[in-house]
């Protein structure tokens, strides 16, 4: 990097510092703070939809995968993704923004004290907020990983810029600076991808051209959809993980639906993205696939295979803008999943705590907010330090194995629980399926895998816990069915298209989304 690529990376946090002080004014409640008031139009609400699900891990850890593999690396990923979304368009989209426009809740898993109890909300939400720690903590190794081939500085030092500059412009804003950064990433991206795309198509034609080139030595089988341990098995398993992560089981996605003004727009937003995620990463993806004709890794995952291309094909100044894109991404997923932890923490656990918490006005509420996300961000920057380490390895085993393998025990209830034909599965079900999940997990990677010779495939460390989850989550609801009236009054609010006519059964505490312990 030279100054004129040092001037466009402080201008681009420039901006997303004034950003985030511009959209100050537009917070005074905790409903602006986390759901933008249902105001986000659904073109914003899908564009950050999008950018939230990516990081910089698309750049390091998936980079390695398309540097060995090749296309497998869309066919597994986002390609599961935009039809995971797409589904979710219509079964998850709507229902989650009823659960603001009708329960009036703040937080995804506000609804699930009255939909289960309170030992169940508590217990999806703590473990959560624990993973989501873990799952941000890799995406700031990713982008640290990132800055220190193009700069020089120590990993450390690169989570504590990126994650410093993170957290002024969400703090101070909320979910609509996550949101208009997020837009504006998604511009700077889209310059970036494309200048990066062309560069590298320029250069093929040393090696028989755009088509011809699949016929070289070094990109042997990159062409197959489904090679080494990406197989039939981890995309069916991974389609399943991401139809429920990606409609809300994250947390941070879901918001996106709730910050619409109504169903439809939801739908509309959900749709959107899952476009984006069929079209762009090809763009992205390509130049990744080429990587092994232009650039030899100098690490055995091959994870820093797309830096070193960027370094050799994209001028100074330009260079900038792709270092650019790459912060972007992973500061629009990690400011989106401060947000969505926040509100976690102060709607659904603190009341439950603190006493003090329970009484917090429309102004201490926001102050608490804040507080919140700072903590979250300081608490994923301490573990972005241990990636690498022997408890986690590197950043793919921690995005691939820890997050999509636990992310299933605690969105099954959550997601499941909106839709009608799961109305019999209560808090048994819920809190049996979430811990049975948890310990499928350790199980399947712990003592099962030390006693495999090679261990237990990627597939089934990922796709075990989610299906005991769901098995458990089915049976049990079905053999000890809890379909109590309030509950069921809930599950129609969140269904019906109308104004519905269980309100008056839903529990008065769930209409008042000003007060932290409502549901």
């Amino acid at each position: 990097m030279n100054g004129l690529d040092w001037a466009v990376l402080i201008g681009y946090f420039g901006v997303m510092v004034a950003i985030g002080i511009w959209s100050h004014k537009r917070v005074d409640n905790v409903s602006d703070f986390f759901t933008a008031g249902g105001k986000m139009p659904w073109w914003l609400s899908g564009i950050s939809h999008h950018m939230s699900g990516y990081s910089a891990v698309m750049f390091t850890g998936y980079a390695g995968i398309a540097y060995t593999y090749g296309v497998t690396s869309f066919v597994t990923w986002s390609f599961p993704i935009a039809l995971g979304i797409a589904i979710g368009s219509k079964l998850f989209a709507p229902r989650i923004n009823r659960l603001r426009s009708r329960l009036h809740v703040a937080s995804p898993l506000e609804y699930l004290k009255n939909r289960y109890n309170l030992p169940t909300q508590q217990a999806l939400a703590w473990s959560g907020m624990l993973l989501k720690i873990v799952d941000v903590g890799a995406k700031w190794a990713a982008i640290a990983t990132l800055l220190s081939v193009f700069t020089g500085i120590s990993l450390n030092q690169g989570i504590l810029i990126t994650g410093g500059i993170t957290a002024i412009y969400c703090t101070i804003g909320g979910l609509w600076a996550d949101a208009l950064t997020e837009l504006g990433q998604f511009v700077i991206q889209l310059l970036a991808g494309i200048a990066m795309f062309v560069a590298v198509v320029a250069k093929l034609g040393d090696y028989g051209g755009f088509f011809g080139v699949w016929d070289e030595p070094a990109l042997q089988g990159h062409g197959k959809p489904l090679v080494g341990p990406y197989g039939t098995v981890f995309l069916l398993a991974f389609l399943f993980i991401k139809l429920f992560e990606y409609n809300g089981g994250m947390l941070n996605q879901a918001q996106r639906y709730m910050a619409t003004a109504t169903p439809h727009e939801a739908e509309r937003s959900a749709r959107l993205s899952a476009i984006l995620w069929l079209v762009w990463p090809l763009v992205l993806f390509f130049p990744m696939w080429m990587s092994p004709l232009l650039v030899e890794s100098q690490k055995p995952d091959g994870s820093d295979s797309y830096a070193l291309m960027t370094e050799q094909l994209i001028p100074h100044g330009l260079l900038g803008l792709v270092i650019v894109g790459f912060f972007s991404h992973t500061m629009a997923m990690c400011s989106s999943d401060a947000n969505a932890i926040a509100a976690v923490f102060t709607r659904d656990c603190a009341p439950v705590i603190s006493a003090r918490a329970r009484a917090w006005s429309q102004r201490s509420g926001l102050i608490a907010a804040r507080i919140a996300t700072v903590v979250f961000l300081g608490l994923s920057m301490a573990a972005a330090t241990q990636v690498n380490s022997p408890t986690f390895k590197d950043i793919i085993t921690v995005v691939i194995k820890w997050v999509a393998g636990l992310m299933g025990p605690m969105a099954i209830p959550m997601m499941l629980g909106l839709l009608r034909p799961f109305r019999r599965s209560g808090p048994t079900a819920a809190l049996t399926s979430w811990a049975c999940g948890l310990f499928a997990f350790w199980l399947v990677n712990y003592p099962i895998s030390w006693n495999i010779d090679g261990g237990v495939p990627l597939q089934y460390q990922v796709s075990v816990p989610l299906a005991v989850s769901l098995v458990l989550y089915i049976v049990i609801g079905y053999l000890k069915p809890e379909d109590t009236p309030e509950r069921l009054a809930i599950i129609e609010q969140i269904n019906s298209d109308g104004d519905g006519t269980a309100a008056a059964a839903v529990p008065p505490e769930s209409k008042d989304a000003s007060s932290p312990s409502g549901v």
